[in-house]
């Protein structure tokens, strides 16, 4: 069964557009995860960022407390946010660059330029009882590093498959892409979660993408819900997932 964490970071960033720097506000992120896991979410997606652009500190606490499935902390490799995870101890950690200029996550770590690094961070979080992930482009030599890390799951970034799709062009390349980095990385055992940019078009189609555990899926959940509400949306997706054979 193909699994779906709910990325929770865009409801608080409509909280924060109104209630920055409050410690208090509306919509409330974790009220948004409480309910994706009412409509069968298996997980939930938060990202801690560096500059607390949406998520903070005290959400992520709070979901520690609450949440009954898996909590995944989105993270870049930086020592104030891997001190964090260390003591909060979500179930997995995802490993992603962060640029400050960037609206949301773009592009995957150039694992193979910091191998040294990532391996002493994934290490930690093993210590600690936690699993890592790696968030990375569908590259070979990405993938290769990857394994070398000893992470436990890679999660592809399926931002340029999307970006194909909206444009109807290239998409069965980056589907391909997306095929033969997963049959790589399962090859090298590693397990393998997609996400970035999917949606409720074009989800059907990453049902051709092999061996994967889970999909990490935010945006287009929560600007469904603001049409029909959080648990519907999470359902509808549910239900395009729900035929994946992997």
């Amino acid at each position: 069964m193909l699994k779906l964490g709910v990325n929770i970071d865009h409801v608080a960033t409509v909280r924060e557009a109104r209630y920055r720097g409050r410690g208090r506000g509306e919509p409330d992120p974790v009220a948004a995860a409480l309910a994706s896991e009412a409509a069968g979410a298996h997980g939930i997606t938060a990202h801690l960022r560096e500059d607390r652009r949406h998520i903070q500190d005290r959400d992520v606490w709070k979901l520690r407390e609450v949440i009954k499935t898996r909590l995944n902390l989105e993270m870049a490799n930086s020592a104030e946010i891997i001190e964090i995870a260390l003591k909060l101890r979500p179930d997995i950690v995802c490993l992603v660059p962060e640029r400050r200029q960037e609206v949301t996550t773009e592009g995957g770590l150039d694992v193979a330029g910091n191998l040294a690094a990532l391996t002493e961070t994934r290490r930690r979080m093993n210590d600690a009882g936690v699993e890592v992930s790696l968030f990375i482009a569908p590259d070979p030599e990405q993938i290769e590093a990857a394994a070398r890390t000893g992470a436990q799951f890679i999660e592809l970034h399926t931002g340029s498959f999307a970006e194909s799709f909206a444009a109807q062009a290239g998409v069965e390349e980056e589907l391909a892409r997306l095929v033969s980095g997963a049959e790589q990385a399962h090859r090298l055992g590693l397990r393998v979660n997609a996400g970035h940019g999917l949606n409720y078009d074009n989800l059907p189609w990453i049902h051709r993408v092999p061996h994967l555990v889970e999909l990490n899926i935010g945006h287009s959940i929560v600007s469904r819900a603001v049409m029909v509400g959080m648990e519907a949306a999470v359902r509808d997706m549910l239900r395009l997932m729900a035929p994946y054979r992997g």
